[in-house]
């Protein structure tokens, strides 16, 4: 996974009015934590970290005060309506170190015909893997599945060097049949009969 380089400040101001100032001026409040370290309130260009955001998991270096540190999004805070960035609270890490991440499920393939239906029990799959090589995605197979079969999460091939961050057993997809709706008149005949 490739680094993104983001030019960070350090913010001296806290609470709501100065994370609104900020925000003014077009950057995102953010505190990086890790290492047993004190945590740092920093400010980030709002469109810059918005793009980087956009891939998962990614590993950010921050370039702060002429020193940099590897970073990657553990909370990203947006504003309801919009989708604008309000707050992101970065995990510092190190090359080598393992850390823990939900990594999207993506399907390839279609279900067996038959009109049944994919339903996800898990959307993201937590797993442990080095910080410094964080897989983007997870695929998975549902090539030929059938009403009532599932995958589970030791079914899902991971990358070289990661592992599973939840029970084996856990089920992540299943295929269920589609249930086809009574026609509007016989609903109403059934009601009529009941009332009857």
């Amino acid at each position: 996974m490739a680094e993104v380089k983001l030019a960070a400040e350090v913010r001296s101001h806290f609470g709501k009015g100065a994370a609104r100032q900020t925000r003014r001026e077009n950057k995102v409040p953010a505190v990086v934590y890790g290492h047993g370290a004190d945590p740092k309130h920093v400010a980030i260009d709002s469109h810059a970290l918005m793009m980087a955001l956009k891939t998962p998991n990614v590993l950010i270096r921050l370039e702060l005060d002429g020193d940099s540190e590897l970073v990657i999004p553990k909370a990203v805070q947006r504003e309801a309506i919009r989708g604008f960035l309000v707050h992101v609270d970065f995990l510092a890490v190190k090359k080598g170190e393992k850390v823990t991440v939900e990594v999207p499920i993506v399907t390839e393939g279609e279900l067996a015909p038959g009109g049944n239906l994919l339903e996800h029990v898990l959307n993201t799959l937590p797993i442990e893997a080095e910080a410094t090589h964080l897989p983007e995605s997870v695929t998975v197979s549902i090539a030929g599945l059938d009403s009532g079969a599932s995958v589970l999460a030791k079914d899902v091939v991971l990358p070289a060097g990661s592992s599973l961050a939840v029970e084996e057993d856990a089920v992540v997809l299943q295929v269920v049949a589609a249930q086809a709706e009574a026609p509007a008149e016989e609903a109403a005949e059934g009601e009529a009969a009941a009332e009857a």
